[in-house]
């Protein structure tokens, strides 16, 4: 087969692994940073951590993937998005570091004052990577400021860590954050008893208005902002995507408000894997556009790997991401059960 078959593939294989990675990891990063705001006491905290707790570094594994796929099937995009970007993706991988030494330390010492630190630490560090990563894909979408001579290699980049933050890139990080509260509300409420349950339902219904508005200031302010429309008004039929977003959207509060906060949660998760889907189509065969000028974007086709390479990583994909998925269904299934205030009380192995 052609090199652009498999340069297709990955493509499509990378925005699968991202869309994957914020539906799994966007209820912790929820759950984390709504924490002080659900939990009333110290066992509702432990509540709240030990119902993510077994699954959120299984989670990472994902992260890393697409990460690494960027930089196997990618190599160009990678090596330009770590430099031209590297202060906003330090500041998120020390808050990811951060999220995971606080669930482990938090209950190393029956202290109060250590306690509430590391509380804080979960709250800070959950809500930070939410945002970070919305605005570094609202970046995305809006375009680098960066011009490559591509013949000479030799590439240049005009941004700075607050030139990141325009308004574009602020909303998109809202959006994301908005996104990962009701999902990870909708989480604690399927995931925990009583009345820390029935709190975090009320609060996944009202956020969700909160989250319909800026979703509808996203879509409008993404038009004059980015060329991400412009994929879809040449396939109209690509429309599906972001119809399925919206439609998943309104689902959520549906069954939400009805109190079936399951299939709430369901349709919770697709809007968050379309929604980077819908995101993803729009930039192709794009991967960094550039805002300066056309002609550097980086593509599919002029920042990947050689056909070989391409061919190998496509047969271990089909055979470890099958394992993986099989593994997560297996995790998920033996820890479906909501935790309860007993079982964090009675188990010395809890958080």
């Amino acid at each position: 087969m052609d090199i652009s078959v498999f340069q297709t593939i990955w493509f499509v294989l990378w925005g699968v692994l991202w869309a994957v990675y914020f539906m799994l990891d966007g209820f912790v990063f929820g759950t984390g940073f709504l924490a002080g705001v659900l939990a009333k006491n110290d066992t509702e905290k432990r509540v709240l951590i030990n119902a993510v707790g077994p699954v959120w570094d299984g989670n990472e594994v994902w992260l890393i993937t697409a990460g690494g796929a960027t930089f196997a099937a990618f190599p160009t995009t990678y090596a330009l998005m770590f430099s031209n970007l590297y202060s906003a993706l330090l500041l998120l991988l020390f808050s990811l570091i951060v999220r995971g030494v606080s669930f482990e330390f938090r209950g190393k010492l029956e202290s109060a004052t250590w306690k509430g630190a590391w509380d804080k630490a979960i709250i800070v560090s959950s809500f930070l990577p939410s945002l970070l990563f919305g605005v570094a894909f609202g970046n995305i979408f809006k375009g680098i400021p960066m011009k490559n001579d591509f013949t000479a290699l030799n590439f240049t980049y005009d941004g700075t860590l607050i030139g990141l933050l325009n308004p574009y890139g602020l909303v998109t990080g809202v959006l994301f954050v908005l996104l990962f509260a009701v999902h990870g509300s909708l989480y604690a409420a399927i995931k925990t008893t009583g009345d820390l349950s029935k709190r975090s339902a009320v609060l996944a219904n009202k956020l969700w208005l909160p989250l319909l508005v800026v979703a509808v200031v996203f879509l409008g302010y993404t038009y004059p902002a980015t060329k991400l429309y412009d994929n879809f008004l040449k396939a109209p039929l690509l429309l599906i995507i972001p119809v399925i977003a919206v439609a998943s959207l309104l689902l959520v509060k549906f069954f939400a408000a009805k109190g079936q906060c399951y299939k709430a949660f369901t349709f919770s998760c697709l809007t968050i894997v379309f929604v980077v889907f819908t995101g993803v189509t729009g930039l192709f065969p794009n991967l960094i556009p550039s805002s300066i000028d056309p002609a550097s974007n980086l593509t599919i086709f002029n920042s990947s790997s050689s056909l070989l390479t391409l061919q190998i990583m496509t047969v271990v994909a089909l055979i470890c991401v099958p394992t993986v998925i099989a593994y997560k269904i297996w995790v998920y299934r033996l820890f479906r059960a909501p935790v309860s205030n007993e079982d964090v009380l009675g188990s010395h192995e809890a958080y």
